[in-house]
C-alpha cells in the first residue's frame, strides 16, 4: 500500500515538474518575442543621435522628437491620410470577406456541395501563386480602368486576397454548429439569411471573429501591392513607412516612432478580440 502511494507521489511530483518547466519555457520564449517591441519602443523616444549609437545607450534621456516628426509638427508630411486610408481599406475589405465567406463555408459544412474537400482545395491552392506573379497583370488592369491611386482598388485586392483562408477557416468553424438547431429554425419558417444572421452567425461568433481579426491584419500589413498600385492619394500606412528610409540615411528613432504608432491598430484589435480569438483558434480542437 505504501509503495503504491509513493508511487502516486512520485508521478504527481514528475508532472508537477514538468509542467514548471514547461511554463519556464513559455514565458522565456514569450520575453524573447516581446523583446524586440519593448527595445523598439525605447528607441522611438531617443533622439537621433543616441539611438543611432553602436552599442545602442538604453539608459539614455528621452524626447519625443521622433513622434513629433512622424506626425509631421516638423514640417513633414502628415500620416494621417495614409492612416484612413489603411483603415478604409482593412475594414472595408475584411467586411466583404465575412458577408462572401459566410454563406461560402455555409454551403461547405452545414449543406455541404458535392466534392467540398476538392472546392476547398481549390480555394486554398490560390493562395500558393506567389503575389509578385500577378503584379503586372493587376497594374496593366489597374492602368486600363483608371484605377491607379484608387483605394477601392485596394480593398476589392484584399478581399480576394483574404477570401480563400476565410472560407477554409470558417468551414472548420461552421461544421462546429449543430444542425438540429438549424433544421428547427427552417420548420419555423425561417430562410437562409435570417439562419445565417440569427441562428449560425451568434453560434460561430468566435470563429468569426477570429477570421475577421486575421483578415484585418493582413490587409493592414500588405505592402507589395499597395507600394505599386498607390501614389498619393491612396497611400497606405505601411507605404508611408517606407518613405522614412531616404538616401540620406536611416532615421532610427522616427522609424521606431512611425512603426509603434502604425502598429497599435493591429495590436489594440488583438487584444479587444483576443478572447473571442482564443476561442475560434481552439474551436472543435476538443470533442
Amino acid at each position: 500500500m505504501n509503495t503504491a502511494v509513493t508511487r502516486v507521489r512520485t508521478a504527481r511530483t514528475a508532472r508537477t515538474k514538468g509542467a514548471s518547466g514547461l511554463g519556464l519555457v513559455a514565458w522565456l520564449a514569450g520575453i524573447l518575442f516581446f523583446l524586440p517591441i519593448a527595445w523598439m519602443t525605447l528607441t522611438s523616444f531617443h533622439s537621433e543621435e543616441d539611438a543611432a549609437t553602436n552599442p545602442p545607450s538604453v539608459a539614455a534621456s528621452l524626447t519625443l522628437d521622433g513622434y513629433r516628426d512622424f506626425f509631421g509638427t516638423g514640417g513633414g508630411a502628415s500620416p494621417w491620410p495614409a492612416l484612413i486610408n489603411s483603415t478604409v481599406a482593412s475594414v472595408a475589405s475584411t467586411l466583404c470577406v465575412l458577408l462572401l465567406a459566410l454563406p461560402a463555408a455555409y454551403a461547405l459544412s452545414i449543406r455541404p456541395v458535392k466534392k467540398w474537400t476538392d472546392v476547398l482545395f481549390f480555394f486554398l491552392s490560390t493562395k500558393m501563386l506567389p503575389v509578385v506573379a500577378g503584379l503586372l497583370p493587376i497594374y496593366l488592369f489597374a492602368k486600363n480602368a483608371e484605377m491607379l491611386d484608387n483605394i477601392w482598388l485596394l480593398v476589392i485586392l484584399y478581399t480576394s486576397m483574404n477570401l480563400p483562408i476565410a472560407v477554409w477557416m470558417m468551414q472548420s468553424f461552421l461544421a462546429e454548429v449543430p444542425v438540429a438547431i438549424i433544421e428547427a429554425a427552417q420548420i419555423d419558417g425561417a430562410r437562409l439569411p435570417t439562419i445565417l444572421a440569427r441562428v449560425v452567425a451568434p453560434i460561430a461568433l468566435p470563429g468569426i471573429a477570429a477570421t475577421a481579426l486575421i483578415c484585418f491584419i493582413f490587409s493592414w500589413n500588405e505592402l507589395l501591392f499597395a507600394r505599386v498600385l498607390t501614389g498619393v492619394v491612396a497611400q497606405t500606412a505601411p507605404v508611408f513607412l517606407t518613405g522614412f528610409i531616404t538616401s540620406q540615411g536611416l532615421f532610427l528613432a522616427k522609424v521606431c516612432a512611425a512603426s509603434l504608432v502604425i502598429s497599435l491598430p493591429v495590436l489594440a484589435a488583438g487584444f479587444a478580440a483576443q478572447d473571442k480569438l482564443v476561442q475560434g483558434l481552439s474551436l472543435g480542437a476538443v470533442k
